[in-house]
């Protein structure tokens, strides 16, 4: 089958972080065989740019277009993250904090005995099953380590980052115009559709008309194209994805330096993060109008920082969901205009990489209701594995807590995945039946699961008997900490970055 051409032109309406690195993944794909990409952004319209921690994918990202390290770390602030703190989610004693790693290869030799131990406990054995053990990306974190395997270390580490977000746009910003995007400053006013209601052009407040073959509206939530022009229709998912609103504040670097980690604490009606930088701290409060209002939020944030009644803090309002087809006619959705999840788990600009991507080979293929099915398919389980945070928690202090653990709209896919796990069934199994080990794969639902506490009541539990293998948790420990010893402090990885730029 012979590839579709790509479009002549593109325009992409919006920038910030999801609307440059679409601009660099376009010219990269398209720019050589002779399609324009053109970013058109308003110095009117401020960048919601909260979103300040990513996925492993993102440094895939940069790989694939040939940015090192180097070259937009420092820029960006921007420090490593091997994955997820979480904290107070759980009552229960000695699951008051676990953490989600991001996957190692080294997790093969150790991940089977946590998965093993996990079903054990699950029918009602006493064995050890927090997940911290098992992995060496929480002790990379909980070391002050940076998850930089040495050339002679022969097993990849995947690891994400944390940055400025305003700095990573104008940073793709520069590359990008630097291989050849045309950035226009322009507020657009009204968005012009043909006779066969594909869009044919933008038109800015200053009458300036710009046209293309094909759109990307990285609007943001005004989804000024997707919604707005061409009407589609938004799918809410905030029936349960609970939380609406955040605010936020920065503070200093604690003294011992950042740690290659996000913190997400539970409060009264959602959650904080932490966000470590070279320069200073993000943090920020994503919690439910239904249960609090704003003014109680800052200040509740504030007392978890430490802060004065009267420090600044940013109020931001959010809608959980995604619109229905994220391709429609010649127009692209990407980034807030397409949909947002808030961000428990970072995947803001993996959804916006996914989404670009397949939709490079899917439009070359003319596979557009394909491509729109697999990136609602990924929304949907994206959403379903925030919502099992919430769900299968283990506080109820609150009433927002009570609410959120004790609802019942999940999805089918959800709730297989909880029947199985509280049945004793092989978790694993029932994630490889229902085909979303791409979307969080086994380790990322095991640890969740697992790191609340969802276990028997341990007046319940028995001795293991010999039906139960045995497993040497010092020799998971020993094994552990002998890889860790080959990871370099985050401090000093982050020196070193500083001496290649200075260099």
């Amino acid at each position: 089958m012979t590839a579709r051409p790509p479009p002549r032109s593109v325009i992409i309406l919006g920038g910030g972080t999801a609307g440059w690195m679409a601009a660099n993944l376009l010219q990269q794909r398209w720019g050589g065989a002779g399609c324009d990409v053109t970013l058109i952004e308003s110095k009117d319209i401020g960048i919601i740019g909260v979103g300040e921690g990513s996925t492993p994918q993102l440094k895939a990202f940069f790989d694939q277009l040939g940015i090192g390290e180097a070259e937009w770390m420092p820029r960006c602030n921007a420090t490593y993250k091997a994955g997820i703190e979480f904290a107070g989610w759980s009552d229960r004693p000695g699951f008051e904090r676990y953490f989600h790693p991001f996957p190692t290869e080294v997790d093969r030799f150790t991940e089977g005995k946590f998965f093993y131990a996990t079903r054990a406990r699950r029918a009602g054995r006493d064995v050890r099953v927090h997940p911290d053990p098992f992995y060496l990306s929480t002790r990379i974190a909980r070391g002050g380590l940076a998850p930089l395997a040495p050339d002679n270390f022969p097993f990849r580490i995947g690891y994400g980052y944390h940055f400025d977000a305003h700095l990573v746009g104008a940073t793709l910003r520069d590359f990008a115009v630097g291989r050849g995007v045309r950035h226009e400053t322009a507020t657009i006013a009204e968005v012009q559709l043909n006779e066969a209601d594909d869009v044919a052009a933008l038109i800015a407040d200053d009458g300036r008309r710009f046209e293309a073959e094909l759109f990307l509206d990285a609007s943001g939530f005004r989804a000024a194209i997707i919604e707005g022009a061409l009407g589609e229709k938004h799918l809410s998912f905030a029936d349960n994805l609970f939380n609406d609103r955040a605010v936020v504040a920065p503070t200093p670097l604690p003294t011992s330096g950042p740690l290659a980690c996000t913190t997400a604490t539970a409060a009264s009606a959602g959650w904080i993060w932490h966000i470590p930088l070279t320069a200073r701290a993000g943090n920020g409060y994503v919690y439910s109008s239904r249960y609090l209002d704003p003014e109680d939020a800052a200040a509740e944030l504030r007392a978890h920082l430490g802060l004065p009644a009267d420090a600044e803090v940013r109020h931001l309002n959010m809608r959980c969901g995604r619109v229905q087809r994220s391709w429609v006619r010649n127009c692209l959705a990407i980034g807030l205009a397409q949909g947002f999840l808030e961000p428990l788990e970072a995947t803001a600009l993996h959804v916006v990489l996914e989404t670009v991507e397949s939709f490079l080979d899917a439009y070359e293929k003319a596979e557009r209701d394909q491509f729109n099915a697999a990136i609602a398919r990924r929304y949907e389980g994206i959403r379903d594995y925030i919502v099992g945070h919430y769900r299968t928690a283990q506080r109820r202090d609150t009433y927002y807590w009570r609410d959120a653990t004790g609802h019942d709209r999940l999805s089918d896919s959800l709730k297989g995945i909880i029947t199985a796990w509280f049945t004793g069934a092989d978790l694993t199994d029932e994630i490889h039946r229902q085909g979303i080990a791409d979307i969080y794969p086994p380790l990322s639902w095991h640890c969740m699961l697992a790191g609340y506490g969802n276990f028997p009541d341990e007046s319940r539990l028995r001795a293991p008997g010999p039906d139960i293998a045995p497993i040497d948790m010092a020799e998971v420990e020993r094994f552990i900490a002998g890889c860790a010893r080959n990871f370099p402090t985050h401090r000093a990885a982050l020196a070193a970055l500083q001496q290649r730029v200075a260099a």
